[in-house]
């Protein structure tokens, strides 16, 4: 079977005991290599798998756990992550005090595709269905709007904020 990865942005929330929120998907954007994915695909796949089924990584790098994930729901906008970083992990400590300097916050979903289909005259391919397997925490998203949501607690918050409102105007 053949795993695909899609990188997407959004703002990152990192609280002090690593804990963090953000959209890992949106649902009607065409992401940076021509795929959009469309509501309720994750719907099977996390009811399947469960929460707990569903691996958090560094880089899609299946030798790089960094955390597990609390919470994984589709809603209106896309699909909406809660995770913990393990903080007895030396890397998820690293990504944490990246993410509190606002220097990695992309969010990617690794998956394969159940079912899609592909709209030859705008040449996306629309993903119906996907069997979720890892979200992963990386540099450069695939869907750039794919990010963690905002650090609490902290500053970073406000300079989350301010990215998203410039990144919005552009």
């Amino acid at each position: 079977m053949k795993t695909e990865t899609k990188f997407a942005r959004t703002a990152l929330a990192v609280a002090e005991d690593g804990t963090f929120a953000g959209y890992a998907s949106l649902f009607g954007k065409t992401d940076l290599g021509r795929d959009m994915v469309m509501p309720g695909a994750f719907a099977a796949s996390l009811r399947r798998r469960g929460t707990g089924g569903v691996k958090m990584l560094y880089q899609h790098d299946p030798a790089e756990p960094i955390g597990v994930w609390e919470e994984i729901r589709e809603d209106d906008r896309g699909l909406w992550v809660k995770g913990r970083l393990s903080v007895g992990v030396a890397r998820a400590r690293e990504v944490l005090s990246l993410m509190r300097d606002g220097a990695l916050d992309g969010l990617s979903i690794g998956y394969r595709t159940v079912r899609g289909r592909n709209d030859r005259k705008s040449g996306v391919r629309q993903l119906i269905e996907i069997d979720l397997w890892e979200i992963s925490v990386v540099t450069f998203p695939m869907l750039p709007e794919a990010r963690v949501e905002a650090v609490k607690g902290t500053t970073v918050l406000l300079a989350a904020i301010r990215r998203a409102t410039a990144a919005m105007r552009v």
